[in-house]
């Protein structure tokens, strides 16, 4: 099976071997948001800030750990049912419940993206949930209590299954992370507003790994990874059609002189 490398900054830091004891991953959520444009595809970025305690300065996707509280089985829910993203990932029903509702939530928190609807379709201004968001932000709302006070339903049909990436168990701050991708509804427009990424944009995939390549932004693995399989697509439909093989993706960390470099088993 061909290797793919790739290069982390200098100055990272990691066990050369793996810990005795290496902590649980934790579950979490990353959401590829799409939309079609004139010049092609384009993919939703933002860089995180560079306080943050994880993956900071690097250009992410919106996503982020699982809050209990995204088990709730009480969310109205269209669309797959959890035990088919059971399937599709792996796992238990309540796991795939909470990870699909950790995918709409922090898409909402971190890019004001909404992935809800009510009887009449898909919602067409999130700006009116502004509060609820700053809510969600903060936690004193959880996704359950939002939804249900808005009358609103998760749309899981918005959602498709894309990825498992796995933080490796040389690091001291792991993460189990599935892969989702959507595309943005219409009439609905992502922002910057969250204070966990200094900027946000929209780019296409080609352009994004260029500006890495230029060493104009960083990108983490998974980042670089699905940047480089979205330059494949030309419409964000053919991107939602593509068949996938979910395999949990682990990389290995491999010290070379003063660089760290992640060997990725291409499947």
């Amino acid at each position: 099976m061909p290797q793919l490398n790739f290069e982390l900054p200098a100055g990272v830091q990691f066990s050369d071997e793996p810990l005795p004891n290496p902590p649980v991953p934790r579950d979490a959520a990353t959401v590829i948001l799409l939309r079609d444009t004139a010049n092609g595809l384009e993919v939703f970025l933002q860089r995180r800030v560079a306080a943050m305690a994880f993956a900071a300065g690097m250009t992410v996707f919106p996503g982020g750990g699982v809050d209990a509280r995204d088990a709730d089985a009480s969310v109205r829910w269209a669309g797959p049912p959890a035990a088919e993203w059971a399937r599709w990932f792996g796992g238990t029903e309540p796991v795939a419940r909470a990870l699909v509702c950790a995918a709409v939530r922090e898409t909402f928190e971190e890019s004001g993206v909404l992935l809800a609807g009510t009887e009449d379709g898909v919602v067409a201004d999130a700006n009116r949930y502004a509060d609820a968001r700053r809510q969600l932000v903060s936690r004193e709302l959880s996704l359950a209590a939002f939804l249900d006070g808005a009358g609103l339903t998760l749309r899981a049909d918005l959602l498709r299954p894309w990825a498992h990436w796995i933080t490796p168990p040389q690091e001291t701050r792991r993460y189990d992370t599935r892969f989702f991708v959507a595309v943005l509804p219409e009439g609905q427009r992502a922002d910057g507003e969250t204070t966990e990424a200094e900027s946000s944009g929209w780019q296409r995939p080609q352009d994004a790994l260029a500006d890495a390549d230029a060493g104009r932004s960083m990108l983490m693995p998974p980042t670089w990874y699905t940047l480089r399989e979205l330059t494949e697509f030309d419409t964000a439909a053919d991107a939602l059609a593509a068949e996938r093989r979910i395999q949990a993706i682990i990389p290995t960390l491999v010290r070379d002189g003063d660089r760290v470099r992640v060997i990725v088993e291409d499947a």
